[in-house]
């Protein structure tokens, strides 16, 4: 059976999308200062189909940031089902960093206003991951039992504070790594 004409448009529109997306995270985590013509050009896209997708930039960055925590918040329950707690933790950590430093990027683009609003939506979730990576951790008597959620997320917010110049990378992970040997038992 054929796709409908307005289904594959669908499909052809929800692919567009999740292809800007994709584009303008690289983009904005390499720079702040892209533009949307660029991101258009690297998507393949007419600038027509990234106006329907996202009105403005902000717009834009917007998708990206609810996009990004989403797949954050989402990844711890998929990391504990596939992996041992401790593990699971530095996987997320791992993603974290990835977060951080897109997020670092977006700074310079959200105002301040929508950065407080996007805090207060998003930081309940992103709580609730830690905290139930960090309960399966303790469960299995792989985490300290004296750390909260609130804890680690105060503990590896230099992730967006820090400077991003080349040796970032390198840095951030060397730092969640201590970060984590802080918060897994010895046995």
């Amino acid at each position: 059976m054929t796709q409908e004409p307005h289904a594959a448009r669908r499909t052809d529109a929800e692919r567009n999308r999740t292809l800007i997306l994709e584009v303008a995270r690289d983009a904005l985590a390499r720079s702040g200062e892209v533009t949307m013509k660029s991101i258009a050009q690297q998507a393949g896209v007419g600038q027509g189909t990234l106006y329907r997708h996202f009105p403005t930039r902000e717009a834009l960055v917007l998708a990206v940031y609810r996009h990004d925590v989403g797949e954050l918040v989402d990844a711890a329950k998929d990391l504990l089902a596939e992996h041992e707690p401790a593990e699971a933790l530095r996987l997320w950590f791992d993603r974290l960093a990835a977060f951080g430093r897109v997020k670092h990027g977006l700074a310079g683009v959200l105002h301040a206003a929508t950065r407080r609003d996007l805090s207060a939506t998003y930081y309940q979730p992103v709580v609730d991951a830690i905290d139930r990576l960090l309960h399966a951790g303790r469960q299995a008597g792989q985490v300290r039992a004296d750390v909260d959620a609130a804890d680690v997320l105060l503990l590896v917010s230099f992730l967006w504070r820090a400077d991003q110049d080349e040796d970032w990378d390198r840095r951030a992970r060397h730092l969640l790594r201590i970060a984590l040997d802080g918060l897994v038992t010895t046995r």
